[in-house]
């Protein structure tokens, strides 16, 4: 392993070429790379007003479903019918009027904005730590390694994502922890391919040879220098994740092998609306709204991120 004294040598020599050829001062130098990683993705995200507009919805959702685990009590407010008061059109006392069994859907939607983030961010995660560890494997070691890895993910891939949840709920039980696994599964293939897509130009850079020539092992080569450079694209494969694994809870509640009942997942609860749609459309209506503005915002996100994390946007 390089010694830390020739780091510090190379690290001058860099510095003397870059100033002799670009005509930059050393002390231009240190204040550039004060600039932290991070604060340049987030002056190139604010850039973007639609990016802007998606944290701030998100970081809205996020803040109404924590309020409202502190407002409403679960059993009374959430569970209990209340059959005198079924099907009430909206008004000042029900914004958003009330279902077949007499609850509050304004109430339900607001609790049940923690289930479709809980499932939709801990199911990326699965998928995003599996999916990403073995497109780095693919990605770096190529060869046989790659093509097993590969054609796997393609058998997967090919099968709708829907079918391959249901599949999976059949098979191991309906209950919240299944769905999350289930989710997580089927986008297993999406950041594999995504990953080892991100790691096959950084394999061929001279400072992954120079690590080779220094002795370090492959695993701490892939995890200190082949996953932060290839972290752009797994980190927009992140957000834009979060908003299909949303989407595919909620379809899967539709068919009734999501959250079980009677716990306010949109999805259910659009499930539930479905055959008093005619009359009572807003049944359907505000659960399905919900869905689409959560959703929008993790696409804005994802779209704002993808430019902030271009390299040809940095200065």
């Amino acid at each position: 392993m390089l010694t830390r004294a020739l780091r510090r040598n190379i690290q001058s020599e860099v510095i003397e070429v870059i100033t002799e050829k670009r005509k930059y001062s050393v002390e231009e130098l240190k204040e550039y790379k004060k600039r932290s990683i991070a604060k340049e993705v987030w002056r190139n995200y604010k850039r973007s007003p639609s990016a802007m507009l998606g944290l701030i919805i998100l970081c809205i959702i996020v803040i109404v479903a924590i309020v409202a685990q502190i407002l409403y009590d679960y059993e009374v407010n959430i569970v209990q019918q209340d059959i005198m008061n079924r099907l009430q059109k909206p008004s000042v006392e029900h914004i958003f009027g009330t279902d077949q069994y007499g609850r509050d859907i304004f109430s339900r939607i607001l609790y049940g904005a923690k289930y479709s983030l809980s499932v939709g961010i801990i199911s990326v995660a699965i998928s995003c730590l599996l999916g990403s560890t073995l497109g780095l494997i693919a990605g770096y070691y190529g060869g046989l390694v790659e093509n097993i890895i590969l054609r796997t993910a393609e058998i997967f891939v090919g099968i709708p994502s829907v079918l391959l949840g249901i599949a999976i709920m059949a098979a191991f039980g309906q209950s919240i922890v299944v769905l999350m696994l289930a989710i997580g599964l089927v986008y297993v293939p999406m950041f594999a391919r995504t990953a080892r897509a991100a790691v096959l130009p950084v394999r061929e850079q001279e400072y992954i040879e120079a690590a080779k020539v220094s002795g370090m092992s492959d695993l701490s080569i892939i995890f200190s220098h082949v996953l932060p450079n290839s972290l752009s694209p797994i980190i927009v494969q992140v957000t834009m994740g979060v908003a299909n694994g949303i989407l595919t809870a909620s379809q899967l509640s539709f068919l009734g092998l999501g959250v079980p009942v009677p716990a306010p997942e949109w999805g259910a609860m659009l499930s539930s609306g479905r055959e008093f749609i005619r009359d009572y459309s807003y049944l359907t209506f505000f659960p399905g709204l919900a869905i689409m503005i959560t959703v929008l915002s993790f696409n804005l996100m994802g779209d704002g991120l993808r430019d902030a994390l271009d390299p040809k946007l940095k200065q």
